[in-house]
């Protein structure tokens, strides 16, 4: 999931590690804040992986009134992100309310 900074709304990159900085203004932030979970999982002694848990920050997505394909719930949660070439439209994702199922969308 994209992650915009809370002072310009610049998008954020992963500057390495767990730190994300603003293309725009420059703020760094730790992945782990605003909502989100950071979680260590350590398959060995010599690699560990980061999970990023982004559940809570869902609930801050914009919803609309469309029929989950899973359960049939008639509301969801949504965001864009452009997939695919400038030209072409953006594609659309969804996550139910009651059940969780993420799909997605093209025009």
């Amino acid at each position: 999931m994209v992650k915009f900074c809370p002072k310009c709304g610049g998008i954020m990159l992963n500057k390495g590690g767990s730190t994300v900085k603003c293309i725009s203004c420059g703020y760094e932030e730790v992945v782990g804040e605003s909502g989100s979970n950071v979680r260590i999982v350590r398959r060995n002694k010599k690699k560990e992986i980061v999970v990023i848990e982004e559940e809570p920050q869902v609930r801050l997505l914009p919803k609309t009134n469309i029929t989950c394909p899973r359960c049939g719930f008639n509301e969801a949660y949504y965001w864009e992100i452009q997939t695919r070439s400038a030209d072409e439209p953006a594609t659309r994702f969804f996550k139910c309310v009651k059940c969780g199922y993420s799909w997605r969308e093209y025009d």
